[in-house]
């Protein structure tokens, strides 16, 4: 009896002990085909199966991390990746799972590739910790002098630079994006048909076309009535700012507005004017002299990288000049034809822009409806009827400027008064700016002094609320050049922002 129970005891062990051989084979080959899984759909080939823009597996192989001279080739998963044991398979899951979504449900035809590849979209999918696996060293002996001022720079900025910032196309190259001076920038204008002798002689107020002496570029001025209107927003407008009160009786006194911003053909004559003449400078000291003739003013110098994004210059408006800039340009035009042009104020750019309208939007609809934030709105989108047709912004702007035919004009005659970029005006910003007019005010001028520059409008990636007549920006220099390396910064360029630039006002005496 016992000799039974002893080898009934003695047989449970040896199934126990085949269980346990049995589940640790099961388990090495479960670990076997899930690191054979992981290593095939780490490939570039299983890679670029699912990611369906072709035009970056060419870019890469353009690119420094595939033709180098070490011959050395850096793979998809290396960069869209972090290292092994640092979130590796957690971020593989994340963005594998968001890759399988995007090929089942989205039409990847109108993915917009371009605005991927902008540093603050890539960041998302591109990791610092990758990057610094293999540039462990910032400082090697080979560095140039710009690049160990660029590194220290990054060192002392961690919290706003990344890699990305400067070293966008190292993975996939793009050859309108540089990080370096563009010294060759500006020497190309839309074919001239003729050679404008002078300025457009104007008699009476009315539109008239100006034309700039000595080049080909012309654009158009559009007369503003004298009016009055309300300045910022009630309380009852729907996602106001708190800096749009109280509201004030503001009376406008007449006077002449761009038709459209700036655009680079204008930009572009007033660059190879004066930075041709030998006198760019990035010190504000000597850029600020006495202005007695064109050949007295001082242009800007050459830009870091392309200023255009490679989107194209032409009619389109041109971005990424300082506001600095933009006042010098106002000074040489007003040179050049024997009118005064300058920035607008901030009330004259709001009346132009409502042109006599006292809704959110000089065209019918309310920001509740447009607006693209909100968990439904995600979902089943904004509407977008009636503000696409007046308006370039983020749902119709493809995240780049536009030319001025894209959209109808405002009630004046004005075209992209919302959206395509923001624009500077003359005054400095304040947040309570309307708490220090009286009851009714004709012509103000904002503040006195202060250290950013009151921006409206909205811009080609602006969601609908920033798109009202009434809302209120400032420029912030100090994040707009996080990444110019210069020593000093350039007084003429920003180096962070792409989505500001300006129209000009001429006053009528």
């Amino acid at each position: 009896m016992k000799l039974f129970k002893r080898s009934k005891k003695e047989g449970s062990k040896k199934r126990n002990w085949r269980f346990i051989i049995l589940g640790a084979i099961l388990c090495y080959l479960l670990i076997a085909a899930m690191n054979v899984g992981m290593e095939y759909t780490a490939s570039d080939e299983y890679c670029q199966s699912c990611h369906v823009h072709t035009e970056s597996d060419g870019a890469w192989k353009l690119s420094t991390h595939y033709d180098n001279g070490s011959g050395v080739v850096v793979h998809c998963v290396e960069c869209h990746l972090p290292p092994k044991g640092e979130g590796h398979l957690w971020a593989k899951i994340k963005h594998g799972s968001k890759d399988i979504y995007s090929m089942t449900f989205k039409d990847t035809d109108k993915i917009n590739w371009q605005a991927k590849s902008d540093p603050e979209v890539a960041i998302d999918f591109t990791y610092m910790n990758s990057c610094q696996k293999c540039h462990s060293n910032l400082f090697p002996s080979t560095l140039s002098d710009n690049g160990g001022d660029a590194h220290l720079h990054y060192q002392n900025n961690l919290e706003t630079i990344t890699c990305l910032n400067c070293h966008i196309t190292v993975g996939h190259y793009d050859e309108n994006n540089i990080h370096a001076h563009n010294t060759s920038f500006g020497v190309e204008i839309t074919e001239a048909k003729k050679i404008f002798e002078s300025a457009t002689e104007v008699t009476e107020f009315v539109n008239y076309t100006e034309r700039i002496p000595k080049t080909s570029v012309e654009f158009e001025m559009v007369a503003i009535p004298e009016g009055s209107f309300t300045i910022g927003s009630p309380e009852s407008e729907p996602m106001r700012g708190s800096n749009e009160s109280p509201n004030v009786r503001v009376n406008i006194s007449k006077f002449w507005m761009g038709k459209a911003e700036v655009s680079w053909d204008e930009f572009l004559a007033f660059f190879a004017e004066t930075n041709s003449q030998g006198h760019a400078s990035d010190k504000k000291e000597e850029a600020v002299e006495e202005l007695e003739g064109v050949d007295a003013i001082t242009g800007p110098t050459a830009p870091w990288g392309a200023p255009d994004q490679g989107w194209g210059k032409g009619s389109r408006p041109a971005i990424t000049m300082s506001h600095y800039a933009a006042r010098v340009y106002c000074e040489w035009l007003s040179l050049k034809t024997g009118k005064k042009y300058r920035l607008p104020t901030e009330a004259e750019w709001e009346y132009a822009c409502r042109g006599g309208k006292d809704s959110p939007y000089f065209f019918e609809g309310s920001p509740k409806d447009y607006t693209s934030h909100g968990f439904l709105k995600s979902i089943f989108g904004a509407k977008t009827e009636i503000i696409e047709e007046y308006a370039v912004y983020a749902q119709n702007s493809g995240l780049k400027t536009q030319e001025p035919p894209f959209v109808k004009e405002n009630p004046f005659g004005l075209t992209n008064m919302s959206g395509n970029v923001w624009e500077f005006t003359a005054d400095y910003y304040a947040e309570d700016t309307y708490s220090q007019y009286q009851d009714e005010v004709t012509d103000p001028t904002g503040p006195s002094e202060g250290t950013e520059y009151v921006i409206r409008g909205g811009a080609f990636d602006s969601d609908a609320i920033e798109l009202r007549s009434a809302n209120r920006d400032k420029t912030q220099t100090d994040a707009w050049l996080v990444t110019d390396p210069q020593m000093p910064k350039s007084i003429w360029w920003y180096s962070d922002s792409k989505n500001v630039g300006f129209r000009v006002v001429c006053e009528t005496d």
